[in-house]
């Protein structure tokens, strides 16, 4: 079903949206609030998806192959410093006390992390739209045939950066000897194991030595939704036992934050997201300067 990017402005909700249910929320509930004053919707799809003209109505962009990255780092994805970032939110129309839902259009892939890096920034009114734009169609939901985009006013968003939620190589080489933490690492299986090739050209194959893999559509049923609670918590604990603090990486930094996503839903506290991850750790470094960052192959 496709829909004019205005026609969900002709049916707008006069109410504000109110408290998010959680970091999760569901095709129901954002169709009944889409439009909504202080609610803003975006789109973080990435790759083809950010190439393909469609979206749902309203939707602006979450760019994180453009300026919601630092591209003055070694590794993709790097999250951008707080004057940055402050500055891509506030010519995206942000308000300090907007509500903020995110949605991708794999599914629940590139949208975790643009939650992740606003709760890293110290906003925490936002939460992923629950399967993404598939489950938005599925359900029959209007789309309109334009990319996400914004030509409105500036917002007033702030950033307030926490520390620990995003870490570097060095922290995750500490938690790597802690026996108290457990590094997850959310590629497939084929890539942590290092028999399949990174889709990055000149990385090393395999996975830190001690952390254990968690791909992260395990995290998700057939549809695509998120598990429940319970069969998450199941998950994170058949590999890190009774450990609570939780270091999190992928290729680069992107699907990372589907595990925090799930992490968060299966009641943990203490995540952290390496935001360099296999494309930092999985640098081969020179003759002259080999990697600090020792990589190990195998199951």
């Amino acid at each position: 079903m496709t829909q004019p990017q205005d026609a969900a402005s002709q049916a707008r909700p006069e109410a504000r949206p109110g408290p998010l249910p959680g970091p999760l929320v569901g095709v129901d509930w954002l169709a009944r609030r889409l439009g909504a004053p202080g609610l803003v919707l975006f789109d973080a799809s990435v790759g083809a998806h950010r190439a393909a003209a469609r979206r749902i109505p309203g939707a602006r962009p979450f760019d994180l192959d453009g300026p919601l990255s630092d591209h003055s780092a070694p590794a993709p994805h790097t999250m951008p410093g707080a004057p940055e970032f402050t500055e891509a939110m506030r010519a995206l129309g942000v308000e300090d006390t907007d509500t903020v839902v995110v949605y991708d259009g794999a599914g629940v892939y590139s949208s975790a992390r643009a939650w992740w890096m606003l709760r890293a920034m110290g906003f925490d009114r936002a939460a992923v739209l629950d399967g993404g734009l598939p489950a938005w169609t599925a359900a029959g939901l209007p789309v309109s045939d334009t990319g996400p985009s914004y030509e409105g006013p500036r917002g007033s968003f702030t950033a307030r950066p926490r520390a620990g939620l995003l870490v570097d190589g060095a922290t995750v080489a500490r938690a790597l000897a802690d026996p108290a933490a457990a590094v997850l690492d959310a590629r497939t299986r084929e890539r942590f194991a290092g028999t399949a090739p990174e889709p990055r050209p000149g990385l090393r194959g395999g996975h830190m030595p001690g952390a254990v893999n968690l791909p992260f559509a395990e995290l998700q049923d057939p549809s695509g939704l998120m598990r429940p609670a319970g069969e998450l918590r199941a998950a994170f604990r058949a590999l890190t036992g009774d450990r609570e603090r939780l270091y999190l990486s992928c290729g680069s930094g992107v699907t990372a934050c589907v595990l925090a996503l799930g992490a968060d839903l299966a009641g943990y506290e203490e995540i952290a997201v390496y935001d360099g991850s296999w494309s930092e750790w999985g640098m081969p470094g020179t003759p002259a300067r080999p990697s600090e960052f020792p990589v190990t192959t195998g199951p």
